[in-house]
């Protein structure tokens, strides 16, 4: 299982590097680390995904965390309902006699295609890493040139009540 933490930083040079080197120090190994602005004006939200699962050692984590000047907030959401989701784009080598069979894929997992040349397709996909991963494995006998991954984001789901009766 992997450690999923959300954090809220200031949008500021230097949050990212100081974030970074903090897991370095620890000897952790970050899986992933998403960085984007947030809702909030100067603020950006950081999914980092480890490959932590001793409870004791995600706690030193998070309140480490906790503990550098620029971060906010920090919430392991790990064991909590989340959307996880992440997005690919695959350069694909496919002349005029392979291109529909990649289109065909793509199309399947939902996936779009996003760049036509000559010689290759660019796909873009987007959903859990079990549904990119296996559009890639697919595509690895049709040749694939290359490959950006943006890793984890995650967000916890909302909270729905139910309705009383009218």
């Amino acid at each position: 299982m992997k450690q999923i933490l959300v954090a809220k930083v200031e949008d500021k040079p230097g949050v990212l590097n100081r974030v970074a080197s903090l897991f370095r120090r620890r000897n952790f190994n970050i899986e992933s680390l998403a960085v984007g602005h947030s809702e909030a004006e100067n603020i950006s939200r950081m999914t980092i995904v480890t490959d932590e699962v001793d409870a004791l050692r995600r706690n030193v984590v998070r309140a480490n965390l906790l503990k550098l000047i620029n971060v906010i907030e920090v919430e392991d959401v790990t064991d909590l309902p989340c959307v996880v989701r992440e997005t690919a784009l695959i350069k694909v080598n496919a002349d005029a006699t392979r291109r529909r069979e990649v289109m065909d894929l793509a199309e399947m997992y939902r996936g779009r295609i996003v760049d036509v040349a000559n010689e290759t397709l660019i796909v873009e996909i987007t959903g859990e890493s079990s549904k990119v991963d296996s559009l890639i494995d697919l595509l690895n006998p049709i040749g694939i040139a290359e490959i950006m991954r943006t890793g984890k984001i995650a967000m916890k789901r909302g909270v729905v009540t139910p309705r009383n009766g009218n």
